[in-house]
């Protein structure tokens, strides 16, 4: 719908709101049915204000719609002003930020000012958190944005499974970051991979093999939690690891081919070179055979170190040819059968929100994401824990385990679940040793 026939559209419901408007918003949550009735103004809150957080907010506030940025929230205050400074140079148009100093809210509970506030939300915080802050949009009645992985250990997935099925009974729109979705060259890839083109899929082999990321050193004065917190990329309950974070979107790719979930993970995994205290607790390689329904393997790699091969990519073997990597298809002598040439191909990051505000705007409830991501996310716990055991881990075992790493309660001055010894080192997880599963009794 082009935008003369939006504003025609919303001129049309304003003035025939008697009888009309009851029709269009009885299906719509009052946050949704407010854009088809009066106002088109959509009130976004920011929780979580690193660096994706930042960009999702600048992406969200590019779009073509009627989108205003009204509250912020995160941890630590001095995240938030970077945020803002860079939200307020990116975006030329002023109108669309408003967030007076009331509207800048930190801390652990900071996320329900932004709720409260908002009618769009974007959860951009470290995972960990994901599950609740979901849990806390969706029973105000909010759309989202969430960035992946949706949560670090199986009692978090469960609970945004339960709360993408309430977000599909609300009408409410929920995104997921994993952009690939959203993505031309992917779209168009495995839509000729899914139509047959290349048979049936026998395997597939995915990576995220790079240098690493950033470090954040500690610091004088601050407390256990406050470094974690700041480290966060290092910590299981925050994190859930490389493969979870940065992996997932590789698993997910195969998990989208394959039109399902993995059914068994087995694998190895270790921490070999980058074995410094300031990495906490997390693996720095992990191999994992991913084993699906119908006998089909993906093989997985995802490793932390630098000076070795970097790639970030997916190939699918079928039975009449294989997609050795994205946007190709080939046969199985190596012919061409299709290749994406697309030049100017949309920023799938955008397009992700271009589409999530489109429906919005338009009163329309069309994405319902959180269910791929929490099983995505889960796929890449579940690698995890085969790594961290050294034993074939189940999917039903996995999804239903009760071993939750959350801490007790969130605050500064408490404990976060894993503590340094006296020498700053963490517990490393030891395969053969280290339990990642417990079961309901």
């Amino acid at each position: 719908m082009n935008k003369d026939n939006q504003h025609s559209r919303r001129r049309f419901l304003q003035t025939s709101a008697v009888v009309g408007a009851g029709l269009a918003a009885s299906q719509l949550p009052l946050s949704a049915s407010a854009h088809v009735l009066g106002d088109d103004t959509i009130k976004v809150g920011l929780i979580g204000c690193g660096g994706r957080g930042t960009g999702a907010a600048v992406q969200a506030l590019s779009t073509k719609e009627n989108v205003q940025l009204v509250a912020m929230a995160d941890a630590f205050r001095d995240r938030l002003n970077q945020s803002y400074t860079h939200i307020t140079k990116e975006i030329k148009d002023a109108s669309r930020i408003a967030v007076p100093e009331e509207h800048k809210f930190v801390g652990f509970d900071a996320y329900k000012e932004v709720i409260k506030l908002a009618d769009v939300v974007i959860l951009t915080t470290p995972p960990g958190f994901r599950p609740i802050h979901f849990e806390a949009a969706i029973a105000a009645d909010k759309h989202v944005f969430m960035e992946k992985p949706l949560a670090t250990d199986a009692p978090g997935v469960r609970k945004v499974l339960e709360t993408a099925k309430i977000a599909k009974e609300k009408k409410l729109n929920v995104v997921v970051g994993l952009q690939r979705h959203y993505q031309t060259v992917y779209r168009e890839w495995i839509k000729r991979i899914h139509a047959g083109v290349i048979g049936d899929i026998t395997s597939s082999a995915v990576y995220w093999n790079s240098g690493g990321v950033w470090v954040r050193p500690r610091q004088p004065g601050q407390t256990e939690m406050e470094y974690q917190m700041r480290n966060w990329y290092y910590f299981n309950w925050l994190c859930g690891d490389h493969i979870n974070e940065q992996h997932i979107h590789n698993l997910d790719v195969s998990n989208w081919v394959m039109n399902g979930y993995p059914v068994r993970a087995q694998g190895m995994g270790g921490r070999q070179v980058r074995t410094g205290k300031e990495y906490g607790e997390i693996f720095d390689h992990h191999f994992v055979e991913f084993e699906y329904a119908n006998g089909a393997k993906t093989y997985s790699q995802c490793r932390h170190i630098k000076g070795c091969m970097n790639r970030v990519s997916e190939s699918f073997q079928g039975t009449r040819g294989t997609a050795p990597k994205p946007g190709l298809l080939t046969t199985l002598n190596g012919f061409t059968i299709w290749e994406h040439r697309g030049k100017n191909d949309p920023n799938p990051y955008q397009v992700e929100h271009d589409e999530l505000f489109a429906a919005i705007a338009n009163g329309e409830y069309k994405y319902a994401d959180a269910f791929n991501g929490a099983k995505s996310t889960m796929t890449a716990i579940m690698g995890r824990m085969a790594t961290y055991s050294g034993q074939i881990i189940e999917w039903d075992e996995a999804l239903n385990s009760e071993l939750s790493l959350m801490p007790a309660r969130f605050a500064w001055d408490a404990d976060p679940p894993v503590l340094p010894n006296e020498d700053g080192f963490y517990p490393v997880p030891m395969p053969g040793k280290t339990k990642v599963l417990s079961m309901a009794k």
